[in-house]
């Protein structure tokens, strides 16, 4: 993988990179600071009777803004070459950082359909890049600062959104009451666990690294333990789910066809 010197381009990219990180972890810390609209638990809680996840499981966000954090900051460093990854991943994880930060912004305005539409442009601006990129991340070596330091942030968020996205789009249909009548409540919900479970270990299988299944996995329990005594059947189905998550994503990630790099 060849590393150069960043362009004077380049280092303003690097710059938006940064300051896109950067209020993605800030806006959240003014909002609860200075207690300004609805609080994410309060925005959720209108049309979580389809599907709801414990509320812990996002606790996560703090390793994932600590992880960005990592990432941004890694790219302004002087001593940090412009390597493929960092190149090709630059404007689509400023686009997905200040998308997260204007989530929150629309969840405190109440605006339902709008962070629906961020949430998923936020899922799409990271996840497709990491697709195309799907090669030169399976190659990157277990240690190197690539993987640690982009690879590993960027899955994670991604595996995160992949499952936050169809809550949010579940969560709002069912608070507006536009939630299709083809299929119960129940029914949809356990789509949605179907339909995540699905792509995640379909992205999994081409990323072959454990940041992206393991937060999803995590939502998942999360809606395991909420669920579980009010709606069992969709509960065990999350808790099925995230557990072939997890051993599909090691699998993927250490059990590769023979001849190809263990990546992890």
């Amino acid at each position: 993988m060849s590393i150069v010197r960043p362009s004077p381009a380049q280092k303003t990219r690097r710059l938006v990179v940064l300051a896109a990180a950067v209020f993605a972890v800030v806006v959240p810390l003014l909002q609860n600071l200075l207690n300004w609209g609805l609080t994410q638990a309060e925005f959720a809680a209108d049309g979580n009777s389809t599907l709801r996840v414990a509320g812990y499981a996002f606790s996560i966000w703090g390793l994932i803004y600590a992880g960005i954090l990592a990432y941004a900051i890694r790219q302004v460093l002087p001593n940090t070459g412009e390597s493929t990854l960092i190149n090709r991943m630059g404007w689509p994880s400023a686009v997905a950082f200040f998308g997260i930060g204007l989530w929150i912004i629309m969840a405190a305005l109440n605006l339902k359909a709008a962070s629906v539409i961020v949430i998923f442009a936020s899922l799409l601006a990271v996840l497709l890049p990491l697709l195309a990129l799907a090669g030169v991340i399976r190659s990157t070596p277990l240690m190197h600062r690539d993987r640690m330091l982009l690879i590993w942030p960027l899955a994670a968020l991604a595996g995160w959104l992949t499952v936050a996205s169809p809550l949010n789009l579940i969560t709002t249909a069912t608070g507006l009451e536009a939630l299709p009548a083809a299929l119960s409540p129940l029914g949809w919900a356990i789509l949605a666990v179907v339909v995540v479970t699905i792509v995640g270990l379909s992205v999994s299988w081409a990323l072959r690294t454990l940041a992206y299944p393991l937060p999803i996995a995590w939502g998942l329990i999360g809606a395991f333990v909420a669920e579980q005594e009010t709606q069992p059947a969709l509960a065990f189905t999350a808790l099925g789910a995230a557990l072939l998550l997890v051993v599909g994503g090691v699998i993927f990630a250490f059990g590769l066809r023979r001849g190809a790099v263990r990546v992890g």
